[in-house]
């Protein structure tokens, strides 16, 4: 088992969230994704969003949005999202770097949490969204192990059968042997075999 001790860095997910997002074409925002309901452009509304909802919260700033964030919806995306999304996600690990955002308790979208359970809430967004976008969009994941484990620490005590609402669907069950990533996405809800459909 890795060490895991000492404070969780949002860096390498968010660095391969960025890789991710620079490969993305036009022609795929309207793309289905894990999340049920979704297509590619919502993913990335809601990315825009919540980029800045976790950065306030690690700077302990105004929670702009006491009833939780509107749907996430491809015709409010950000049209220079390509440019916007990597800066916001810059902006979020360094505000997560500072020893502050980790005390003390803090709110995002309505909930407030320890500050420390936040920053892995935050963690788990980029993270699991990046699996998200890869999927979606056929390109490869670049799943840090360190931070797997810290997203499995958080999941595999908030997940269950029945889901938990506002964070996870219905875990999927995996097979206790599977790699610890396939265990996380099943833990939070999404099937680790999930592709996007080929067109004909």
């Amino acid at each position: 088992m890795r060490d895991i001790s000492g404070t969780p860095d949002l860096g390498p997910a968010s660095r391969a969230l960025t890789s991710l997002v620079h490969g993305v074409g036009d022609h795929q925002l309207t793309a289905v994704t894990p999340c049920a309901g979704w297509v590619v452009g919502d993913l990335l509304d809601h990315l825009v969003g919540l980029t800045v909802a976790f950065r306030t919260a690690a700077e302990k700033g105004s929670d702009r949005a006491p009833g939780g964030p509107g749907r996430p919806a491809l015709a409010n995306l950000d049209p220079a999202w390509r440019s916007v999304l990597p800066a916001q996600l810059d902006h979020l690990v360094a505000a997560w770097r500072a020893p502050s955002a980790w005390t003390g308790e803090t709110a995002a979208g309505g909930v407030v949490l320890p500050a420390e359970v936040m920053g892995l809430v935050a963690l788990n967004e980029v993270f699991m969204h990046g699996w998200d976008l890869a999927r979606a969009t056929g390109q490869a994941y670049d799943a840090d192990p360190q931070t797997v484990e810290w997203v499995h620490g958080l999941v595999s005590q908030q997940a269950s059968s029945e889901g938990t609402p506002g964070l996870f669907g219905p875990s999927v069950m995996v097979p206790a042997e599977a790699a610890l990533l396939d265990r996380v996405v099943g833990l939070t809800g999404r099937d680790p075999a999930w592709a996007a459909p080929t067109v004909s």
